[in-house]
């Protein structure tokens, strides 16, 4: 009688519907030592149940919370650096390089494109060969022609 009770309380618990009252009635069965043999594979699992019932957390919880960074004095920082660099932007001559005669700024301007016109010829120079390819590549049409006779020769 005792046996067809563990087993439905057996199958209610793998149901999900067994009370705390039941499942304490399931873990003291099997703790004992006299289970049933077609059982002893539940025997394991409800014995964990039991040891794991009796642990106890023993370390210390900290309750202290974490201390939080203060973005006040970040705003304050920011806000010193952007006068920093307001007085010292400010403070500084910003000379362009204007001329007061326009003689001498034309004088100074043909000089600076005579630079780089110099500049551009050394690097034109350099590109010439590129005719020369020009001048293969245009004789390659050639060999498209041969070809087209070719196909025409072989085909007939």
């Amino acid at each position: 009688m005792v046996l067809n009770n563990i087993e439905n309380l057996l199958e209610k618990y793998e149901k999900g519907e067994t009370s705390l009252k039941e499942e304490q009635v399931l873990k003291n069965y099997f703790s004992n030592d006299t289970v049933a043999p077609h059982l002893e594979m539940y025997k394991p699992m409800f014995n964990y149940f039991l040891v794991n019932q009796q642990e106890q957390f023993t370390k210390d919880v900290p309750l202290k919370t974490k201390r939080t960074f203060n973005y006040k004095w970040l705003s304050v920082a920011a806000v010193a650096v952007l006068m920093l660099g307001f007085y010292f932007g400010k403070s500084f001559n910003n000379d362009l390089g204007t001329y007061e005669d326009p003689q001498l700024a034309f004088n100074e301007f043909s000089k600076s494109m005579e630079m780089i016109s110099q500049s551009l010829n050394k690097g034109t120079s350099t590109v010439g060969y590129l005719n020369e390819v020009n001048k293969g590549t245009s004789t390659l049409g050639y060999l498209n022609e041969i070809d087209n006779a070719t196909s025409i020769i072989f085909k007939n």
